[in-house]
């Protein structure tokens, strides 16, 4: 008789997914959470927009229904046309003329007048960064100089910006410069600081495994500061600018208050305040549209820095 041969069962181990794939399925994951994250961020930031103005519409009718008084405590604010506008009045000034017997719309005048504060804001923000950046690597450098200089660099951001940016407007003058260069200025002079602080941080982030492996090779100061320093301080330095994108933005706005310029929406704002009786709705608008202007302007830099870091692996 011959014996049946019963087939042996070989167990396969199955093959793992090859790199490639397991990087396209990370990058898609990434992506797909990033977009997450911003779509809950804009429902997050249009929900506290939607309070904010229910609050406002709230407020005043609360106030209006109880004569601006509530168990007999006055409300902080008065609720009249006059102190309080209805958003709709403010948006719909937007849409209206902005002077007599001239047709151009309220929006498109604080438009124009916007853009001429963001260049000057955006000047700024150049200056002061690099200015910031400048100090940060000699305080890194230099240690006693960075002893030195840090306390009143700290107290220099504690001198009121009304009290500083006419001193800045005078010197320009003398100078002969225009009114936008003393502008300029006083937004630099409010930039440069959290770029300092936050490019020195940065600079000395380097773990000290990767500071012995440059000294290892043999690397010199530059190339100490081009290819570990510096690239680790990315993240600190975007940080700092969002910080001086804002500051950047009221000092210029504070500047045209102070430099007597004739356009920009610091003058505006002016304008309207003087003749805020005539049509409180239009001050309320311009003040609207700087908020704004000032958030597109961080967001901007915000999409700068994430292009920038596009390729960073995060820890």
């Amino acid at each position: 008789m011959t014996a049946m041969k019963t087939p042996s069962t070989a167990t396969t181990t199955p093959e793992p997914p090859p790199q490639r794939e397991v990087a396209i399925t990370s990058t898609a994951l990434a992506r797909t959470t990033a977009l997450r994250s911003r779509l809950t961020g804009g429902v997050v930031g249009l929900a506290v927009l939607a309070f904010l103005a229910s609050l406002w519409e709230g407020y005043k009718a609360l106030g209006q229904a109880t004569g601006d008084r509530l168990l007999g405590i006055p409300f902080p604010v008065a609720t009249d046309d006059l102190s309080m506008p209805h958003l709709g009045t403010i948006l719909g000034a937007l849409v209206e003329p902005a002077r007599r017997g001239n047709p151009t719309s309220l929006g498109v005048y604080l438009l124009g007048e916007t853009s001429v504060t963001l260049r000057e804001a955006a000047y700024g923000l150049v200056a002061g960064s690099l200015l910031g950046l400048a100090l940060a690597i000699v305080f890194l450098h230099i240690p006693p100089v960075s002893r030195g200089l840090m306390p009143w660099l700290v107290a220099s951001q504690t001198i009121p910006l009304v009290a500083i940016a006419p001193m800045i407007v005078i010197w320009g003058g003398k100078a002969g410069l225009p009114p936008w260069v003393a502008v300029t200025g006083i937004a630099a002079y409010l930039a440069f600081f959290p770029v300092t602080i936050n490019a020195l941080r940065g600079l000395k982030s380097p773990p000290k495994v990767q500071t012995e492996f440059m000294r290892s090779v043999g690397a010199g100061r530059l190339q100490f500061l081009l290819w570990l320093r510096m690239p680790a301080a990315l993240p600190y330095l975007f940080a700092g600018l969002r910080l001086a994108a804002t500051a950047s933005v009221v000092g210029a706005i504070v500047g045209e208050l102070s430099a007597g310029t004739g356009r920009g929406i610091g003058r505006a704002i002016l304008t309207f305040a003087y003749y805020y009786s005539n049509g409180p709705e239009k001050l309320y608008a311009a003040v609207l549209v700087a908020a704004v202007a000032g958030i597109v302007f961080v967001q901007l830099l915000s999409w700068i820095e994430r292009f920038a870091l596009r390729n960073r692996h995060s820890r």
